[in-house]
């Protein structure tokens, strides 16, 4: 019971991210199809991170400094950049993030999971267990980012978009230092 507590703790904190990110993409007028697909794809991403990151994550430290949060911060300055020319040029309504765009989100978001994957076996056995609670946890946070985010953006307006595109460059500069 202790570990499945800890297991869902570490879900969660990985999750933090994710939402707070999500709060930032909601803010546009993302449709419910699409805020499930991205929560979908996040939770994949973080079903499938760990995993890689017991299996290549050695291999790849040991071959290469890879410093997970400088390219973390990059993705999000690129999607909040995105965000500010939106605004700028009056497209805010238009903002669309395509498949393709839901991948290297999901990507840049579990990129800390596949850190923790390298010492994943040190936290538990049950690594199956693992990543589901983490696919599960950042599924929902996924999904109601993206959905608070929505009605801040419905209740805030354009500052509502300026807000979430200040979340994300701020937090891809935090990443970066």
């Amino acid at each position: 019971m202790q570990e499945l507590f800890s297991i869902l703790i570490i879900g969660i904190a990985l999750s933090m991210d994710t939402f707070s990110l999500s709060l930032g993409v909601g803010m546009f007028d993302i449709s419910n199809k699409k805020a499930l697909r991205l929560a979908l794809i996040v939770g994949l991403m973080h079903f499938i991170m760990p995993h890689l990151g017991m299996i290549l994550g050695e291999q790849l430290i040991r071959f290469f400094e890879i410093k997970y949060d400088i390219l973390l911060g990059f993705i999000l300055i690129i999607i909040a950049l995105q965000m500010i020319i939106d605004i700028i040029r009056h497209e805010e309504d238009k903002f669309n993030l395509s498949l393709i765009g839901m991948f290297v989100f999901a990507f840049g978001v579990s990129l800390d999971s596949f850190s923790l994957g390298i010492g994943l076996k040190a936290i538990t056995d049950n690594i199956y267990l693992a990543m589901s609670v983490f696919a599960i946890c950042s599924a929902l946070f996924t999904y109601f980012g993206v959905i608070i985010g929505r009605f801040a953006n419905k209740l805030l307006g354009i500052y509502a978009n300026i807000i979430g595109a200040i979340i994300l460059f701020v937090l891809g500069l935090l990443h970066l230092l």
